[in-house]
């Protein structure tokens, strides 16, 4: 009888003092983990979320680079945390949307191991081509490519990054032989794309944009659903020829498992604030993205249906890193 008590006591206390700290929250500071080095687009949307937190919540919310393994090292990290809303990760495409398929022993699920709370952007990519490639848009591409199979190359970040994936789902669509010629990173790639040595490239738009000014590369199509409204003339591959592609980034932020809902969506409902935000709206337009948002739902179910398709292509090309 006395241990019934005691339990239910102590069951009691427990309860009362969760239901305490998330009245208070939040009370101290906070992190956000960037599982990539500094001064990257993850690391600028981290702290751009972390600027804004912490303006709204009157504590400090800091950002900690842990870099390593294709950014699966900061991931983990977050997962094995306490749930108590005061830990975030800014998870991108790499480790959380093909991380498992990619990774033999990744430690972790992005949805079972921890708790999707929005959506941040899904920037897209811009297909572009050294301005004396013998065609000036994607039907054209796709002719040529068919007429001299194996002739055509592009460059990419290096093998299961967004743009690899997002060239070899556009070749398995359109069914064509691309050459894919990978890089230690896409400014490279980019640069022997304008200087000629690789004739395509599926590029992040601020690496293009000036490029494309100059007229030494040109745009095809972008590769999301809709019109980039940094290049509304520029068709989408789903438009140009290539029905319903869509290839995008992905940069969401997630917490602990078990990070209790009503502190989900108080942090939800912050960050959805941040976004709308003019200044951040323009900082990621800068990037060529604009803000997501929406509820923790929409969040994991993005990642489960990306998550799925990127492994279905990754199982086909047979890609393991």
């Amino acid at each position: 009888m006395f241990k019934k008590f005691a339990l239910t006591l102590a069951l009691g206390l427990s309860m009362s003092g969760l239901a305490q700290a998330q009245a208070d929250f939040p009370n101290k500071p906070a992190r956000i983990i960037v599982p990539y080095t500094p001064g990257g687009n993850t690391d600028m949307l981290g702290r751009v979320v972390a600027q804004g937190l912490g303006e709204k919540w009157g504590v400090s919310v800091v950002v900690e680079n842990r870099p390593g393994a294709g950014g699966t090292i900061g991931v983990e990290q977050v997962a094995r945390s306490k749930p108590d809303g005061y830990t975030f990760v800014l998870g991108a495409f790499g480790n959380i949307l093909v991380a498992r398929s990619l990774f033999p022993n990744v430690g972790y699920s992005p949805v079972e191991d921890l708790t999707p709370i929005v959506l941040l952007a899904t920037p897209p990519l811009v297909l572009v081509a050294h301005p004396d490639a013998p065609f000036n848009d994607v039907g054209g591409l796709i002719r040529f490519a068919k007429q001299n199979p194996g002739k055509l190359n592009y460059g990419s970040s290096g093998p299961g990054t967004s743009n690899h994936l997002s060239a070899e789902l556009f070749a398995a669509m359109a069914d064509v032989k691309l050459v894919h010629v990978p890089y230690k990173g896409s400014a490279a790639s980019v640069s022997d794309t304008v200087g000629g040595f690789i004739q395509l490239n599926f590029a992040p738009y601020p690496l293009v944009k000036e490029h494309l000014k100059s007229g030494r590369l040109k745009a095809l199509a972008v590769t999301a659903a809709k019109r980039s409204p940094l290049l509304p003339d520029v068709p989408t591959i789903a438009e140009a020829g290539v029905p319903d592609y869509e290839a995008v980034g992905w940069f969401g932020l997630l917490a602990p498992k078990d990070t209790p809902d009503a502190l989900v969506q108080r942090v939800n409902q912050d960050v959805n604030d941040i976004l709308q935000s003019q200044e951040v709206r323009q900082l990621l337009s800068n990037e060529g993205a604009v803000p997501a948002g929406g509820s923790s739902d929409e969040a994991r179910q993005s990642i489960l249906t990306e998550e799925e398709k990127w492994r279905v292509l990754i199982e086909k090309l047979g890609i393991k890193l």
